[in-house]
């Protein structure tokens, strides 16, 4: 058996010669940049493929966040989840509004919304929850508390694309939702990222929003900033569409076969997406528990010692990094789990020989 690196995630790239064709038109149009025929051409497939109503590429996730809370006019306090990647505190640290953590539900790893509704003041003005490892937050829970409180939400759809509940695509939900098309993502431009809007009005704003400012030629109705995607990452988008159910297909029997082989370990625990009707396979996380045989951090060491690249995602959570340690929360499930969280390899191609090696540290 083969002791050559397996990566925690591989880029899913289609063949070169699918791709060739539109670089030529690229090169022909010698249009780069700016919302060209490429640009064009994604936003309106990748609308029609998750049934929303309106797309605006981005060059990544982060910079949609950080537009999205820019439309919303947010100003004050917004609820939060500690267990999710930096750039969720960052963009709210960004746009001048207060961070404020709370707990997460133990099983799904998202926002608990007990706690979100604990942690209301009169200074709160929205929701920024997260869809953790594409599964689904409880947006009906979610909603019904915004309403009831005034609120504006907006979702952490990075690891969303194609996650559907039981009301269908969770992008539909909320006031906005960013998704990212960042290169260890399931659908992916390399770096990108869109955000979801639901309104034609709205739509127009945050377009304006990433060029500038820019509502015509001459022209500048806002401050804006310097957001867009560009043709070379919109055309491979469009390639990549083409392959995406392929893609989630292939990823779906490695999550079977590692369940399959898996669910009787003494002290790993597996996920159980319960809230999710459909989701898009991006990560395949596992708890590591106090009765299997070592700690989770000794195991990852272990993988790592035989060429195999697990991630603690997330470790650490947000407030023990240093820009947000004066933010301390009680969050004793998310701290908890943060030591506890394995993320195995996952990717379409991953074989089963390479599995088996996963599955033979795990197991012996």
């Amino acid at each position: 058996m083969s002791d050559a690196p397996i990566p925690v995630t591989r880029s899913s790239l289609p063949p070169l010669e699918e791709y060739i064709p539109l670089l030529e038109q690229l090169w022909a149009s010698k249009q780069l940049t700016n919302g060209g025929t490429f640009h064009q051409q994604l936003e309106a497939r990748l609308g029609e493929y998750l049934g929303v109503p309106h797309v605006s590429l981005f060059s990544s996730c982060t910079a949609a966040l950080f537009a999205g809370l820019k439309i919303l006019g947010l100003k004050g306090e917004v609820i939060t989840t500690p267990f999710t990647f930096i750039a969720t505190a960052n963009a709210l640290m960004w746009c001048d509004l207060k961070p404020v953590f709370v707990d997460i539900d133990p099983v799904t790893a998202n926002i608990d919304p007990a706690a979100i509704e604990k942690a209301i003041t009169p200074q709160t003005c929205a929701i920024l929850a997260v869809h953790c490892y594409a599964q689904a937050c409880d947006t009906k829970a979610i909603e019904e508390i915004a309403k009831k409180h005034n609120l504006k939400v907006i979702y952490d759809a990075a690891h969303a694309f194609g996650v559907e509940d039981a009301n269908g695509s969770v992008l539909k939900a909320g006031d906005l939702s960013a998704i990212s098309f960042h290169a260890a993502k399931v659908f992916n431009t390399a770096e990108g990222g869109a955000l979801i809007s639901h309104d034609a009005e709205t739509k127009k704003r945050i377009d304006s929003f990433k060029n500038f400012g820019f509502t015509s030629e001459t022209t500048v109705e806002g401050c804006g900033f310097n957001g867009k995607m560009s043709e070379l990452s919109a055309a491979l988008g469009i390639v990549q569409l083409g392959h995406i159910d392929r893609y989630i297909a292939a990823r779906k029997k490695v999550d079977e076969t590692y369940r399959r082989w898996l669910k009787d370990i003494p002290g790993i625990e597996l996920f159980s997406f319960a809230n999710t009707k459909r989701t898009n396979h991006s990560y395949f996380p596992i708890r590591i528990t106090k009765e299997y045989k070592i700690s989770r951090d000794e195991l990852y060491e272990q993988l790592k010692a035989k060429n195999i690249f697990t991630r603690r995602y997330f470790h650490p959570i947000i407030t023990d990094f240093t820009p947000y340690k004066h933010m301390q929360a009680h969050t004793p499930v998310a701290k908890h789990l943060a030591t506890e969280i394995l993320c195995l390899p996952m990717y379409e191609g991953l074989t089963g020989d390479e599995q088996g090696r996963i599955l033979d540290v795990l197991s012996g």
